[in-house]
């Protein structure tokens, strides 16, 4: 009989029912009052913007009815078994599970060249949206940690490497395999990861960052800077490493692009030195 008002619930739904991206920022539909940067903070605290938890449930559209596919990985033929809707998720195993080269009678794949211990951890991702050691939130502190029972022993930091002939960090290798598989959301979740590591020695992170530079494309602009940016913070102990001269003696891109990076960023600290202020000396008549 009498039209129904709207609840205070159902005004304010409709109010922020618009679509917002806090990663992108627009242009503003009035600009007669701009916010200060303080202005901006209190809204944020206000509105108690937390970060996103990683999902640990299996991919959306997923099954876990479909096929079995057996794996055999490394030249020990190590034994994995999955989903084969599950593996689906990656380019390059939804190309295999095509039929171009998996065996139809026996749904098995070969993999000789991958590390059983870096194709578990992948696995696991495709999974549960993680590998161990996890990601976890630190509420009291609002920041992102790796699971503490592993930090304290740093027993999952590297791996080794037959080809390589050494430890090297695990979190490389992953986002290098992410990269063959087409796994961007795993490349990211990887890098992540490797700078929260902290405690490794300089013959590891060289090694670490030739292997990333073998495995990754020219055009990779996340690993690779990661590196260069990581020798650059800690220059002051890298001058002093044996391994670090080694390895510049022998050479390779990598040291070339560490040159431009340091040249980048002795230009940053010069700009930043200067004063918007200072007068350019007047030239004499």
């Amino acid at each position: 009989m009498f039209a129904r008002r709207p609840s205070r619930h159902e005004s304010f739904s409709k109010h922020h029912n618009t679509s917002f991206d806090k990663h992108r920022a627009g242009k503003a539909t009035s600009s007669k009052q701009k916010r200060s940067f303080r202005d901006h903070a209190a809204i944020v605290k206000k509105l108690d913007v937390k970060p996103k938890k990683p999902d640990h449930s299996p991919p959306v559209g997923s099954t876990l009815t479909s096929p079995i596919v057996t794996i055999c990985v490394g030249p020990e033929q190590r034994l994995f078994a999955a989903h084969e809707d599950i593996l689906s998720h990656s380019p390059f195993f939804a190309a295999i599970c095509r039929g171009q080269f998996l065996e139809s009678s026996s749904k098995r794949i070969n993999l000789p060249e991958e590390l059983p211990e870096i194709f578990s951890s992948v696995l696991e991702y495709l999974y549960k949206g993680d590998y161990y050691p996890r990601l976890f939130h630190n509420k009291r502190r609002n920041i992102w940690e790796l699971e503490e029972d592993s930090v304290k022993n740093n027993t999952e930091s590297t791996v080794y490497s037959h080809s390589a002939g050494q430890l090297l960090l695990k979190d490389s290798m992953v986002y290098c395999t992410a990269e063959r598989y087409g796994l961007d959301e795993l490349k990211r979740l990887a890098l992540r990861k490797q700078g929260l590591q902290s405690g490794i020695q300089c013959s590891t992170i060289l090694a670490s960052a030739r292997y990333a530079y073998a495995n990754t494309p020219d055009s990779d602009s996340k690993l690779r800077a990661h590196y260069l940016a990581l020798i650059i913070r800690s220059r002051s102990t890298f001058k002093r490493s044996g391994t670090m001269q080694m390895e510049m003696e022998q050479g390779g891109t990598m040291f070339f692009d560490l040159f431009v990076a340091i040249c980048n960023h002795m230009d940053d600290m010069a700009n930043a030195t200067k004063s918007p202020f200072t007068k350019s000396p007047r030239t004499p008549h």
